[in-house]
């Protein structure tokens, strides 16, 4: 079982930055990969980056490419993303997610969500 705990979020200007942090509670954290998803007012949930239970892969969606870092410590069990170059389009709830893989992650196969942090990017 993995509870997950997300903070950091809040508002930004456009072209500011932004980080998020997701804290899990469970000793199984450093056998997940983990992952961040958003939903803006009136649209669906999205995938934004994920990151395998080592760390060492990450993918993320092309709109937050060479934007977005997300980033791990399996000793602190939480998970992290850095959010620079910010646009009015990534105002959203972001949600921490675990997966029992990055494709997991990626394809949406979640195990475990957490209740979202609201980032606001004012113009």
């Amino acid at each position: 079982q993995v509870q997950l705990v997300e903070s950091g979020g809040g508002l930004a200007q456009a072209g500011g930055s932004l980080s998020i942090s997701c804290a899990a509670s469970g000793r199984t954290f450093s056998r997940v990969a983990m992952g961040w998803f958003r939903q803006a007012p009136g649209k669906e949930r999205e995938f934004v980056a994920a990151i395998s239970w080592s760390g060492g892969s990450t993918n993320y969606t092309d709109p937050v490419k060479g934007r977005f870092t997300i980033s791990r410590d399996n000793a602190k069990n939480t998970v992290y993303l850095q959010m620079n170059n910010l646009k009015p389009e990534d105002t959203a709830v972001y949600y921490c997610a675990a997966a029992y893989s990055i494709y997991g992650v990626v394809t949406g196969a979640i195990a475990y969500w957490g209740k979202g942090t609201l980032v606001t990017v004012s113009s």
